[in-house]
């Protein structure tokens, strides 16, 4: 890997942190703030929150027939979803250990805040939980993958491919063939050295 494509991804890492910052600002900014895991909104702020709810009756009357025709093919995803979460899981449990890769965190992929916003109904609380456990199950594999890949086959691409994971600039380029099996393992220590980074 050459010094200019280290130096984005420090830049990309120096971006996610500013990112983080204005994500603080901007919470305070909404008035929250967490207690634990609950998220408690200054008074006044939660009054005019409760104030726009919409009636489960109201939301559904002004719903297209087209979202509702829609319905049994969106919960539908359920089945292959909750099978993707469950394989993926004993997968990690079995072979994240015998590889000595350290386990993805669940929690910093599945979040469940937005039912404690005030201004949803029941019904809208239930879609932006079910959209976020897809939507977790999906980037929780994904980062689980990604670390398996760069444990086998640490090499890119001979083309361009759109959305690689965070560890895909790491791997060797394709056709690099000079020391490969001293790299990979060298990529594999690293690997397994990677929550200490994290820390």
């Amino acid at each position: 890997m050459n010094r200019t494509i280290n130096s984005i991804i420090d830049e990309i890492r120096a971006l996610e942190k500013e990112l983080e910052a204005l994500i603080a600002t901007q919470q305070t900014d909404f008035m929250y703030k967490f207690e634990g895991t609950k998220i408690e909104f200054e008074k006044a702020i939660l009054a005019k929150q409760k104030a726009l709810k919409m009636g489960l009756i109201q939301w559904l009357s002004r719903s297209s027939l087209r979202s509702i025709a829609s319905i049994p093919f969106i919960y539908g995803m359920i089945v292959p979803l909750s099978f993707m979460h469950l394989t993926i899981e004993l997968y990690q449990a079995i072979c994240f250990p015998l590889y000595k890769i350290p386990k993805v965190k669940r929690g910093d992929y599945f979040m469940a805040d937005r039912q404690q916003l005030p201004y949803l109904n029941i019904l809208e609380k239930f879609n932006c939980a079910y959209c976020s456990y897809g939507n977790a199950v999906i980037a929780y594999t994904r980062e689980i993958i990604g670390r398996t890949e760069l444990y086998w086959c640490p090499i890119k691409h001979a083309k361009k491919t759109l959305g690689t994971h965070k560890h895909y600039q790491q791997f060797m380029n394709f056709g690099e063939y000079e020391n490969y099996h001293k790299k990979a393992i060298k990529l594999r220590s690293e690997l397994s050295n990677l929550d200490n980074k994290n820390t």
